[in-house]
């Protein structure tokens, strides 16, 4: 097979592999990365003695975004819970087809931050079974563990995300109704509005870039953090958020918050807002229409 040719197969596989990273990696220029690694040892292989391609690819960039997990953990970069994952951001009209792939099945960050909990061998195994469907005996493989002990390390993860992140409404166009509803609330400056759309255990974690969530509990006290934000409700507008409506601040153009809903029985139950100015500064926004 010809090096151009190798480099077009490539690229049909890019889209699956970059969404398999990201969700093992929750960033996306780490993502980017292993994807960029798989292809250099792919080019550096004899593509004629894979059968299968698109298996070769996964495995190597799981093996990649494994050994890149394990790195992290040594260095101790990112205490548990330390920064909400990369957000994957599209417009809540009309999705960006490029990012079809990894939006699937609505990831969102409620679940990507129990992910970043997981130890490097159970999110692989838990990532490539549950959402991938990758048989436990070639992961086994890759995590050079029996098919086994694979098999437990996913249903530990899967106990994990069960009992850890809230399960969201299916219906899109209810998230959708509850998150506009909390979007008029907060620019109306309605207090009492706010409270209603939110459960009473609702919980809101903060990442302002510091290295810790801050978390705040209960509807009243997270309307009251909404109130805060009144007088940038006016630039507030409606978003895809890993696949689900959210909310993108940013007066003049400039993001200076990003709201990410839960939503269950047509009640907010999580919101994860980003308000690293560093890290809004290099998200790829999508145009308004």
């Amino acid at each position: 097979m010809q090096m151009d040719e190798l480099a077009a197969r490539f690229e049909e596989f890019r889209p699956h592999l970059r969404a398999v990273a990201y969700r093992m990696l929750g960033s996306l220029n780490e993502s980017e990365d292993a994807v960029q690694e798989a292809w250099f040892r792919l080019s550096r292989t004899d593509a004629a003695e894979i059968e299968n391609l698109g298996g070769w690819l996964t495995t190597a960039v799981s093996r990649i975004c494994l050994d890149m997990l394990r790195s992290r953990t040594a260095r101790r970069e990112e205490p548990l819970f330390a920064r909400l994952p990369d957000p994957l951001i599209g417009r809540a009209d009309d999705p960006d087809p490029e990012q079809e792939v990894l939006l699937a099945d609505s990831v969102g960050l409620a679940l990507m931050v129990v992910l970043e909990a997981l130890a490097p061998a159970e999110r692989v195994a838990f990532v490539l079974h549950d959402m991938f469907a990758v048989p436990f005996e070639e992961i086994a493989r890759i995590l050079d563990r029996t098919p086994t002990a694979t098999r437990q390390l996913a249903s530990r993860a899967r106990r994990r995300v069960q009992d850890t992140a809230p399960a969201s409404d299916a219906d899109l166009g209810l998230r959708r109704e509850v998150t506009e509803a909390f979007m008029a609330a907060a620019r109306a400056g309605d207090l009492d509005a706010l409270v209603a759309v939110l459960d009473p255990d609702v919980v809101l974690r903060v990442d302002t870039g510091t290295g810790v969530l801050r978390t705040v509990q209960g509807a009243t006290d997270v309307a009251g953090q909404a109130m805060l934000f009144r007088a940038r409700a006016e630039s507030n507008r409606l978003v895809l958020v890993n696949g689900s409506p959210g909310i993108l601040t940013a007066p003049d153009g400039k993001p200076v918050a990003l709201m990410s809903f839960t939503v269950r029985a047509g009640k907010v139950v999580a919101i994860d807002l980003l308000a690293d100015p560093d890290r809004l500064g290099g998200l790829s926004l999508p145009d308004q229409g």
